[in-house]
């Protein structure tokens, strides 16, 4: 059975920009034989993946056509973003141009999403929570329609 990484955690970043990674995450990473997380920009918030989870996305653009212009929106800003980090003494660094990119202080939020984590600013965080949490009765139809 796979390992997924879930839950939701707060941190705090160092002056330097590095965030430790809970035990659970690293367990995770463990278990693959790796030592590193790619973590690339979202719309407002970063989002970390394993190495080979990384390829497998690296795999699929290479492959999108080079004169569409979304396929190279989403090369310029998701790809392109993309930085791994090495994880040392349990903690990663993330590059100063990633955290103001999602506007990162040094309260964030790490949620798990399966086969990767986000890395949250706490106050957007909070914002967001705010809107799924709203949102989420009127999806729960559409999701038991899907068979979740």
């Amino acid at each position: 059975m796979a390992d997924f990484f879930e839950g939701r955690s707060k941190h705090t970043l160092d002056e330097k920009g590095r965030l430790a990674i809970p035990a659970r995450f690293r367990e995770i990473l463990k278990n693959r034989g790796d030592s590193s997380l790619v973590v690339t920009n979202l719309s407002t918030c970063l989002v970390a993946f394993a190495r080979d989870d990384w390829q497998k996305i690296k795999e699929k653009a290479v492959s999108l056509p080079l004169f569409d212009s979304a396929a190279n929106t989403y090369i310029r800003y998701f790809i392109s973003g993309a930085i791994e980090c090495p994880l040392k003494q349990g903690r990663i660094l993330i590059s100063p141009d990633l955290r103001e990119l999602a506007g990162l202080k040094r309260e964030v939020v790490l949620v798990g999403h399966l086969t990767r984590f986000e890395i949250w600013d706490k106050a957007r965080w909070d914002e967001e929570f705010e809107k799924v949490k709203e949102s989420f009765p009127g999806i729960s139809q559409s999701l038991t329609d899907l068979g979740i």
